[in-house]
């Protein structure tokens, strides 16, 4: 029976674990434990900043979501940015995605966000499709980035 809660300290392996098969598959984030630590850490410790959401199977998490808190001015209030979706690979296509992705919505609903916005690969055809299914948008912006940690 799997069950979905906040994430907890000591979840943070097990976190970057899954991760990992994140970074692995994306071409603009390369796996970094040690990063993935301090910053898993730091949302944790602080839930004003967002929350962590996984998906347990026993004692073992096979899926993980991030939600991050910002101010949207085109909104008029808080929003949310969804982070780090991902599910083990051994535990895709069974609809426990989807349970992970409404229980996000719902949390960022509960912590009164009127919008969700979220990146995923433009190469991740099955990603995007998924996104589309839960109500998700393609979006008129492009994203840009400036990498200011070197």
């Amino acid at each position: 029976m799997s069950y979905i809660h906040p994430a907890t300290l000591n979840d943070i392996q097990q976190l970057c674990d899954l991760l990992t098969i994140l970074f692995a598959q994306e071409d603009d984030f390369k796996p970094d434990t040690a990063k993935q630590s301090v910053a898993l850490r730091q949302i944790i410790e602080h839930p004003e900043t967002g929350h962590i959401l996984v998906l347990r199977d026993e004692q073992t998490i096979i899926g993980m979501v991030s939600l991050l808190f910002t101010i949207s001015t085109a909104s008029g209030g808080q929003a949310a940015l969804l982070e780090d979706m991902i599910m083990h690979p051994e535990y895709r296509n069974e609809g426990l995605g989807s349970r992970l992705l409404q229980a996000a919505i719902e949390q960022a609903r509960s912590a009164g966000c009127l919008r969700i916005t979220l990146l995923t690969d433009r190469a991740n055809d099955a990603a995007i499709r998924f996104y589309l299914r839960h109500g998700f948008a393609m979006s008129a912006m492009l994203p840009l980035r400036l990498s200011l940690d070197k």
